[in-house]
């Protein structure tokens, strides 16, 4: 590892993968190296060691944290339901806690429907704090919704807006100015998300459009160096001002999901509160990735070696440059957690009987169709090539298709009710729904 170039790794990466520009930062040793490529954008000024870059749902650990501060102050609780401090809910607060909210087992939808034309977070979470699919029982499935009633709970507690929150209590005791792609400006500015188009060799940027109700589940734009400086804080780093108490560090990265009968498929091996869980070669490493408008930014932390690894790129072919990565720093002797579920998939078989249908999470829809000779597609997402155990690909396939989406069926007694889609669980609507 210390004989690796990360300057010349990450631009070899990036330029293969058409990427504008990017961060990586590897903590190990005691020691953070950073490597910088590129520019914001074509034309512009380079990314240096201080870009702040978009990080779409990493976010969410930061939000997290900000409410396991106020668990730790004892304003909130964990297991308490939100009927207390947030009596505004109704009744639908009586089955809501902040752990279940933290680690998407709240049952609450996968996207935080009309919040842009929500006028207050407070005003959306009273309309829409209601269970999606009710009856399921205690299962995972990746909510923004979530994270945006966590953010009102911020609010509502602290008296603060979400964003003076996030700035003045999380990131000010680490020194780190953050910027944001909704809501307030500050000094710090966010570069540029890019949509690469192989086929027809372009690079064409894209502006950010989020939605100043949904920042605690996506407005951060922050550097490879921060995200290493955040994860250090979550592992007790004695360097770094103590926010939070030992048990809740160890708390937030315990995982939630192990024995339940539906985990986070596509998405992490397991779930803490805030972080998702990575298992390799016997090592857990706990992180978070984030997607935003032409962005990709992940991280990982080992809590027994201390190691830590971020990557930040301003394109949508940043997911294959993490991929390469997470491979290049295994040949050198780094073996980072990441969650490969098409890795060794076996052979493609035929979908599953009467798995064709539309499956539904709150407005989200997810449509299987058949074309007649066996072929399974998902609507507005591409092909679906299935595997034994009712998994499958969505695009390319493995081996070629490194980056494909993976999901699941989800039945019993030979019929299909659910389908899971990058943790995204949806329920089989009747016919003609």
């Amino acid at each position: 590892m210390d004989r690796l170039d990360l300057p010349g790794l990450l631009a070899e990466l990036a330029r293969g993968h058409r990427v504008p520009g990017a961060q990586l930062a590897v903590h190990r040793g005691g020691r953070t190296t950073t490597a910088e490529y590129g520019v914001e954008t074509p034309g512009g000024p380079p990314v240096t060691s201080g870009t702040a870059f978009p990080l779409g749902s990493l976010t969410k650990p930061f939000t997290a944290t900000l409410a396991a501060m106020l668990a730790d102050d004892g304003d909130v609780g964990f297991g308490t339901p939100l009927a207390g401090p947030l009596p505004e809910l109704g009744p639908a607060a009586a089955e809501l806690t902040l752990a279940r909210l933290l680690s998407h087992t709240a049952g609450l939808a996968a996207n935080a429907e009309d919040a842009d034309r929500a006028p207050s977070r407070r005003a959306w979470a009273e309309e829409h704090c209601a269970p999606a699919w009710p009856g399921i029982g205690a299962a995972f499935s990746y909510s923004n919704a979530g994270y945006v009633l966590t953010g009102h709970l911020i609010e509502s507690v602290t008296g603060m807006t979400w964003w003076e929150a996030v700035e003045d209590l999380l990131l000010a005791p680490l020194e780190i100015t953050p910027a944001f792609v909704a809501g307030p400006p500050t000094a710090r500015r966010a570069a540029s998300g890019h949509s690469v188009h192989p086929s027809r060799d372009v690079v064409v940027a894209v502006e950010e459009e989020g939605s100043p109700v949904e920042a605690p589940d996506g407005a951060l734009a922050l550097s490879a160096a921060d995200l290493v400086a955040f994860a250090r804080l979550h592992l007790g780093d004695p360097s770094l001002p103590a926010l939070l108490g030992g048990d809740t560090l160890l708390r937030l990265r315990a995982d939630r999901l192990a024995g339940a009968a539906i985990g986070p498929y596509g998405m992490a091996d397991g779930w803490g509160l805030g972080w998702a869980l990575h298992r390799r070669d016997g090592a857990e490493w706990f992180g978070h990735d984030g997607t935003g408008e032409g962005t990709s930014c992940h991280l990982r932390a080992d809590p027994v070696s201390g190691t830590v690894v971020a990557l930040t790129t301003n394109a949508n072919t940043g997911l294959a440059v993490w991929r390469d990565l997470v491979d290049r720093l295994a040949a050198a002797g780094v073996e980072v957690g990441d969650h490969r579920p098409l890795a060794d998939p076996g052979p493609p078989v035929p979908g599953p009987p009467g798995c064709a249908g539309a499956y539904a999470n709150g407005a989200a829809r997810f449509e299987v169709s058949e074309d007649g000779a066996g072929g399974l597609s998902l609507r507005s997402t591409g092909a679906i090539t299935c595997f034994p155990g009712l998994v499958f690909a969505v695009g390319e396939p493995p081996p070629r298709g490194r980056t494909a989406h993976a999901g699941r069926f989800i039945g019993g007694g030979g019929r299909i009710d659910l389908i899971q889609v990058t943790g995204r669980l949806a329920r089989r609507l009747p016919p003609g729904s």
